[in-house]
């Protein structure tokens, strides 16, 4: 995160000095930081609504409050809110902005398809990602690519339509300008990679806090085992939220195999995630 912030700041001040105008370095550090704050505090609302996600009450499905709550109980978390979205694919995603304001959502398909220790396994992963803040780190990763990919169109609109501003420069600031025409195309790319790496880092994160949690690895691989072999797809799946939930939604659509392909990926190959776990030692 540390260097996503240095890149937005970098690109912010090579701006600048194409441009002759510090001004340019301080729109993104406000705009970075702003929409940061904006998008943590509103995120859990915006992802709830985009999925269509209910709120399961206690008597609905009390087995699985039960999990939840013994679960949250061992984290040393307060107890999320449990949603419910109508999809046949086995999926699952946490969200909100802090443990206090935490949610847990899980698909109809994932409910029908696991039995109580994958289904564990799965909440437990979730758990782990509202303990290790999780959120907060993918929603400033997704706000910091999108701020990149602004200030770069902004470079180009500006060039563009400046002509004559760029012929009164110097040596130095054309020298700045022509960084800066490689920065705005190469840069989205890289701060999309970058969000993409956190994101993969950040489940192989979950994978093994869960099954610290569980103390039985074996459950969510066996629980990952399966949604791989699914190929259902889902109507609610977007790309501004694949990264949330435990298997990319458009893993119905999609088949992943070259080493180009998995650097675009929101998760990592669920193959490696089970060998993994199930190379765990957990005393």
């Amino acid at each position: 995160m540390t260097v996503f912030f240095a890149l937005v700041m970098s690109i912010g001040w090579i701006f600048s000095q194409a441009y002759g105008n510090l001004g340019i370095l301080l729109f993104a550090v406000i705009l970075s930081t702003t929409m940061s704050v904006a998008s943590y505090w509103w995120s859990d609302k915006l992802v709830i609504a985009t999925t269509g996600a209910k709120e399961l009450k206690d008597a609905e499905a009390p087995d699985l409050h039960n999990i939840i709550e013994n679960l949250a109980i061992t984290a040393g978390l307060p107890k999320p809110r449990i949603y419910l979205v109508q999809t046949a694919q086995p999926n699952a995603f946490a969200t909100g902005r802090n443990p206090q304001h935490a949610m847990i959502a899980v698909t109809t398909g994932l409910l029908e398809r696991m039995n109580r220790t994958e289904l564990e396994g799965v909440l437990a992963h979730e758990m782990s990602h509202i303990g290790n803040r999780d959120m907060l780190v993918s929603t400033v990763a997704v706000v910091l690519v999108g701020v990149i990919q602004l200030m770069a169109d902004m470079f180009i609109r500006r060039m563009w339509w400046s002509g004559s501003d760029r012929e009164r420069g110097g040596q130095a600031q054309i020298v700045f300008i022509i960084i800066g025409i490689a920065l705005s195309l190469l840069a989205p790319l890289l701060a999309t990679l970058m969000q993409l790496a956190v994101s993969r880092r950040r489940e192989y994160l979950a994978d093994a806090s869960g099954a610290l949690l569980t103390r039985y690895p074996e459950g969510l691989a066996s629980a990952l085992e399966k949604l791989a072999q699914d190929h259902t797809p889902m109507a609610q799946a977007n790309h501004a939220t694949a990264h949330l939930w435990l298997d990319d939604p458009y893993q119905g659509k999609e088949k992943k195999v070259s080493w180009l392909t998995k650097m675009f990926m929101t998760h990592p190959p669920i193959e490696d995630r089970v060998r993994i776990l199930r190379g765990m030692k957990v005393d």
